[in-house]
């Protein structure tokens, strides 16, 4: 979707710039049949104690049932609308089958109302077209692909949020090779399900709130430096302004003293370390050959 500026009448509407609303988006009330009502916890634990910061308030919403599994084989379906939703980035289709049954999938880019799409555990070369699922093993390769399992029938778990995608680069010994958005190289079971094409609402990443009321309606706190708390807050505190013992001239932490910069956190007995072939920046995994 396109971005839309506003004329500096106000001074957040001077660095607002929102997504523009288009014809793509052809309903604004959702399938009731397809949502459930959603919880707010304000980061807050079953004890009543605050376990993630910056979290509370914003506009009432409604979570939409999403169909990761895409489990209606080999049956049509018919785009019906293209949605809005209020708990991701990515736009989602309505789907109608040919039994009746209607269903949520993420909407990629390209889609259009009236579009027919499929699931199958077979294909043909004409039938690798934006919104079809099929397993990894049936795709060719260098094709873009989203919404991918990392586990067989678990549901899609790689490549959900607006304008992703992975590109397939192989598939050699029931094994499927993927480049992340991050570069990463990855191994996924090539059974595993992918959908063709990129996730849509690409543009999302170009807007600007303009104002905190915005971030607020989202249900965003305030986020406060550590630098600019006092040393009984925060390891990063203290100091007259920016001074050489504090202020953050020392090592950037978090609250709890994990380094910020620079310091991997990943586990190196984290299972799935196996299946990553190059990390994100450029280096082979230890112990792997080259």
């Amino acid at each position: 979707m396109p971005i839309k500026s506003f004329r500096p009448l106000t001074p957040s509407g001077r660095f607002t710039s929102l997504n523009k609303v288009t014809s793509l988006l052809t309903k604004k009330k959702p399938e009731r049949s397809l949502t459930e009502a959603k919880n707010r916890t304000g980061g807050r634990n079953v004890y009543g104690r605050l376990t993630s910061r910056h979290r509370g308030g914003g506009h009432k919403q409604r979570y939409r049932i999403i169909d990761f599994k895409r489990s209606f084989l080999d049956l049509p379906a018919k785009v019906q609308a293209i949605e809005y939703d209020p708990n991701r980035t990515a736009h989602i289709a309505l789907i109608s089958y040919a039994d009746g049954v209607k269903t949520y999938i993420l909407a990629p880019e390209g889609l259009q109302v009236g579009a027919t799409i499929v699931t199958s555990n077979k294909a043909t070369t004409n039938d690798f077209l934006v919104g079809n699922n099929f397993p990894l093993e049936l795709i060719p390769p260098s094709t873009k692909v989203h919404a991918v399992e990392l586990v067989p029938g678990r549901g899609a778990q790689i490549a959900r949020s607006a304008g992703t995608s992975l590109e397939l680069i192989g598939v050699e010994n029931g094994a499927a090779q993927l480049r992340m958005p991050s570069g990463e190289m990855r191994i996924v079971h090539a059974k595993c399900r992918a959908t063709i094409g990129i996730v849509g609402n690409g543009d999302h990443g170009k807007q600007s709130l303009g104002k905190a009321g915005r971030s607020r309606w989202l249900g965003r706190r305030p986020h406060v430096r550590g630098v600019a708390m006092n040393p009984v807050d925060h390891p990063n505190g203290g100091g007259q302004g920016k001074s050489k013992g504090g202020g953050g001239r020392q090592q950037l932490v978090s609250p709890w003293g994990q380094l910020a910069k620079g310091f991997p956190t990943r586990r190196r007995s984290k299972l799935s370390n196996s299946m990553i072939i190059v990390h994100h920046n450029g280096r082979k995994p230890r112990g792997r050959k080259k």
